[in-house]
């Protein structure tokens, strides 16, 4: 199996989670405004932030699933994540996700960190088509797709169902043929 590719940003390592950073998961999603809009409880325990670790390692060493951890570089500590699951390998297609500690929302962290992904994704694994699916209420989501030059593919009604509930989903999608939309930019 190939090792887990590092990426590089102006201010992130994007890397491996690995059991030593289990602290700095279990403060992303001991922040109930982050597990607002994911299909987990929020934590409070080391354990649930261990399980989502052994998860996403299991997922790339499967060939299913890949997700960076997002490092600042002045102290390696996490403080998200973003990467790829549901890889469809037959038509190319690959779904995006993402969080962020609430404490750095707005401050263009997750902008830099996509599209270092992105541009992956795109170039060295093949993908001919990203999507991504958010909540309807979740606008800066939204917005940070779509500065991404993600289009809106539309609603799926009734589409995800997590915390017991049925939620309606936006649809973004970008295309192989959109890279050049957001490769060299830098904002």
């Amino acid at each position: 199996m190939p090792a887990f590719p590092v990426l590089e940003t102006q201010r992130f390592i994007l890397r491996a989670a690995t059991r030593a950073d289990a602290e700095a998961v279990k403060a992303i999603f001991a922040d109930s405004e982050v597990t607002r809009y994911h299909d987990l409880p929020t934590f409070t325990t080391i354990e649930q932030a261990l399980a989502v670790i052994e998860r996403r390692i299991k997922r790339f060493e499967d060939g299913t699933g890949i997700r960076w951890g997002i490092a600042r570089k002045q102290d390696n500590i996490l403080i998200g994540s973003c990467g790829f699951d549901a890889w469809n390998k037959e038509t190319r297609t690959v779904e995006i996700g993402y969080e962020l500690l609430s404490a750095f929302w707005g401050q263009g962290i997750m902008t830099e960190a996509l599209q270092a992904v992105l541009k992956f994704g795109f170039e060295q694994m093949g993908w001919q088509r990203i999507i991504a699916e958010v909540m309807l209420d979740n606008t800066a989501s939204i917005k940070l797709l779509q500065k991404l030059s993600f289009q809106d593919a539309g609603i799926l009604m009734q589409h995800g169902l997590w915390k017991g509930q049925h939620h309606d989903l936006r649809r973004f999608v970008l295309l192989r043929t959109d890279t050049a939309l957001y490769s060299n930019r830098t904002d």
